[in-house]
């Protein structure tokens, strides 16, 4: 049988089988719709003219109005009276885990595999991740015909793979990182590779990831704030990954230090330096030379590390305790703190010089109940994690999260962020009987935190205390929120807050620092 795009590839079966394609929509199957490419009809379209399904279900992770248009589109031109759109939300298109678990729930939730179903995949639509999962998935949990389409054979082609990837492929490519096989690989919106791994949907957690690639290839010192559980260590690693250093990378907590082993654990001492020293100790600078120091909970530093610290990052070298010659170092500092620095410094506890030393780069870490938006993303993602962590476990039983239960996820507080969010769902995950998790696991699970005493409205009235700086925390606040809702653009963020004109709120953003991608 002939079609206007090729030949019809003709399989025999004993049996009836209903015909089902399931496919990504990439770009250029929008293009074809939206008539830049010049009649072409793309691959889906091509690969429906070759052939009858009785089935088709479409993928997407573009927008649902662009991709339902598309299939407006489709039907009209194939005149195919079963076209199905299914939304995925993926944290990147090329983050191969995030698309195979994704991809694997659907099929899933369509009853498949089934033995009165053929399947078929369609590889050449979507980013080459995307194909990669599709061969993987039909070499082993769901059988199906691989097709593709080659404008050199005009038509649609069946893609033959020569050796089980099941049995020799498979078990070598689910232990490989995002890294590895997304390296040679763009990433979608402007972020790098290295920030990839940081789960996102929220403009908020977007201009941070910016400023943070921005930064990184400056060989500057970084501070990082936000509330414990935000992620601060995540980006840290992202920094240095995305800085080209080819040092190590070392984390240290400088809140889990004695005050007294502070400065040999940061700069070193010689066998004798004080009593029980027998013997010497590089430090840490001298260990991460050419690389990066990521020391977390800067604020907790006593004042004389801090006085050794600033003489560290101006003059490039330190002095072990007990040395009297200092050794030459070339090391990054990012710094973090879920402090508030500023406050710090006026009461004397964190030394000024310090502070403008490290606040060259500052990114500021948005609470989880500020991106609440990101919540599903995160439950996804942390579920995957726990599946996969537990997987060797004789009595684990996989686990999926329900509706139900994000909707408890998003109207929690979660004064422990992220780093709370994981264990809550861990939590859940091991108690829970079934293999879907609901509201009610959710709130079994959630730790009744005693409130905060230290809020907006709990300030006390004393020596140091200014209403000002607390109204302009009030005024930060909800811009970022309008600003998020508003998907940057501030005309509109302007309404949401009842101001007359979006001039006053470029002039409360300029008095309060907040900068923004104005998309107006």
């Amino acid at each position: 049988m002939q079609s206007m795009r090729g030949t019809i590839i003709q399989i025999g079966y004993d049996t009836p089988m209903e015909k089902w394609l399931v496919s990504w929509i990439g770009e250029t199957d929008h293009k074809a719709a939206e008539g830049s490419l010049n009649g072409e009809p793309g691959p889906i379209a091509t690969a429906l003219m070759a052939e009858q399904y009785d089935r088709v279900r479409l993928l997407t992770n573009y927008s649902h109005e662009r991709s339902g248009k598309y299939c407006d589109w489709l039907e009209a031109l194939t005149g195919h009276p079963r076209i199905d759109l299914q939304q995925i939300d993926l944290s990147s298109p090329i983050d191969h885990a995030d698309i195979y678990r994704q991809v694997t729930a659907e099929l899933q939730q369509c009853r498949l595999p089934s033995s009165d179903i053929l399947l078929t995949f369609h590889l050449s639509p979507g980013t080459p991740a995307m194909a990669t999962i599709w061969v993987l998935l039909a070499k082993s949990r769901f059988p199906a015909r691989l097709i593709q389409t080659a404008k050199q054979h005009q038509g649609v082609m069946e893609a033959n793979v020569a050796f089980d990837l099941a049995g020799d492929f498979l078990p070598e490519f689910l232990q490989r990182t995002d890294e590895r096989v997304g390296r040679l690989l763009a990433r979608p919106e402007g972020i790098a590779q290295e920030f990839a791994g940081i789960v996102h949907a929220s403009a908020l957690m977007r201009e941070q990831i910016q400023r943070a690639q921005q930064v990184a290839v400056h060989n500057v010192p970084v501070l990082v704030l936000g509330e414990s559980g935000t992620g601060k260590e995540l980006f840290a690693e992202a920094i240095h990954h995305a800085s080209g250093r080819t040092g190590k990378y070392i984390a240290v907590n400088c809140g889990a230090i004695p005050k007294e082993l502070v400065n040999s654990e940061l700069f070193g001492h010689k066998k004798g330096a004080f009593t029980g020293a027998d013997r010497e100790r590089t430090g840490h600078f001298r260990e991460a030379n050419g690389g990066t120091l990521f020391l977390d909970e800067i604020g907790d530093l006593p004042l004389d590390a801090q006085v050794r610290l600033l003489r560290a990052i101006q003059q490039g070298e330190v002095t072990p305790l007990g040395a009297s010659e200092p050794h030459k170092v070339d090391v990054r500092i990012v710094a973090a703190t879920h402090r508030d620095l500023m406050a710090d410094v006026r009461s004397g506890r964190f030394r000024e010089d310090l502070f403008h030393r490290l606040a060259v780069g500052i990114i500021r870490l948005p609470a989880l109940r500020e991106r609440r938006e990101d919540i599903p993303l995160l439950a996804t993602h942390f579920m995957g994690l726990i599946n996969h962590d537990s997987a060797h476990s004789p009595e684990w039983q996989h686990k999926e999260i329900s509706e139900n239960a994000i909707k408890v996820l998003f109207s929690h507080d979660w004064p422990g962020n992220v780093r709370e969010l994981y264990h809550t769902l861990l939590r859940a995950s091991i108690w829970a009987r079934q293999g879907v998790l609901d509201a009610q696991d959710i709130e079994g699970n959630l730790l009744g935190m005693p409130r905060k005493q230290d809020g907006i409205l709990d300030r006390n009235i004393g020596q140091g205390f200014e209403i000002e700086k607390i109204l302009d925390e009030v005024k930060a606040h909800y811009i970022r929120v309008a600003m998020q809702r508003a998907q940057g653009k501030k005309k509109d963020a302007a309404a949401l807050l009842g101001l007359n004109t979006y001039q006053t709120l470029n002039n409360w953003m300029e008095k309060l620092g907040l900068t923004s991608a104005d998309n107006d």
